[in-house]
């Protein structure tokens, strides 16, 4: 086994229900998911900076969709370095080489020309020291973000924010959460038997009173309305109300704060990381009852 194969089978070791339900690849190794994922968010924040660090990081741990993402990042660039065009290109001729139907599209229109691989290729992988994507995200930002994603998870992502306000939560906590949770998939279905967009386990469904948990739009009222009611447990604190999502209200208070489990905590930062304010923003509007 490479080094790169073992690096690989590493990261992919955790956060296995996250590759299954929360991520726009739910076929990547959950390493990989998860840099595609933010490296978009980064772009939607306006960090190119952030999202070259990532789309490079996936495509060096051999993401096809992480060469066509890194290579278009270089191709649309305004101001490009050095040999950036020819980097473009090859990065893109990889991906087409190996299917990749948009990488093939893009390149019709520009020729490869000689092999130029980026020069993160060569630094050292440290995912840990990728740039922080962490400014409080505005509602234009949001916004870009949902419109890059594809069509009917972007229908899903107009959903929780036309629904966010009446529940008296942020829209852009509420994306970040169905961000996590569900990558806007209606059907995801975790190993603990959680469903849908917000995905809401039994007990939850029937505390807030959700009939169908595959249900869009009941799906998201449940989750929204489990969302308020710990966002008032917690006095807003992002933070702790994030945590109680994934590992539930008991546990958080049990540990007086963020519980010390992994998939917790990283589910904490990558929810803080997009809606970047550690107190909740509540939305003018009225609340449902």
């Amino acid at each position: 086994m490479t080094v790169l194969r073992l690096l690989l089978f590493l990261l992919c070791l955790p956060a296995l229900a996250f590759a299954q339900a929360g991520s726009l690849f739910p076929d990547e190794a959950p390493a990989v998911a998860r840099l595609l994922d933010d490296g978009i968010a980064a772009q939607a924040l306006g960090s190119e900076a952030g999202a070259e660090a990532r789309f490079c990081a996936a495509a060096r741990l051999g993401s096809v969709e992480g060469q066509y993402r890194l290579g278009k990042l270089y191709l649309e660039r305004r101001r490009k370095r050095a040999d950036e065009a020819l980097i473009a290109t090859t990065l893109l001729s990889f991906a087409a080489q190996r299917g990749h139907r948009d990488a093939q599209q893009l390149l019709v229109n520009h020729r490869p020309g000689r092999i130029v691989t980026p020069g993160c290729f060569d630094q050292p992988l440290a995912l840990a020291d990728l740039p922080p994507v962490n400014r409080v995200i505005s509602a234009a930002e949001a916004q870009r973000y949902v419109e890059a994603l594809p069509s009917e998870r972007r229908r899903l992502a107009h959903l929780v924010q036309r629904l966010a306000p009446r529940f008296g939560v942020d829209p852009r906590l509420a994306l970040a959460i169905v961000r996590n949770e569900s990558g806007f998939d209606p059907s995801a279905r975790s190993p603990k038997d959680a469903l849908g967009l917000m995905q809401l386990i039994p007990a939850t469904a029937e505390r807030f009173n959700v009939a169908d948990r595959l249900d869009p739009e009941q799906n998201v009222r449940g989750g929204l309305a489990y969302l308020r009611w710990l966002l008032a447990t917690f006095d807003g604190d992002i933070a702790l109300t994030a945590a109680a999502y994934n590992a539930g209200e008991g546990t958080v208070m049990r540990y007086d704060g963020v519980p010390p489990y992994s998939e917790t905590r990283q589910y904490v930062q990558r929810v803080l990381s997009f809606y970047g304010s550690g107190q909740h923003m509540r939305p003018a509007g009225r609340r449902d009852t």
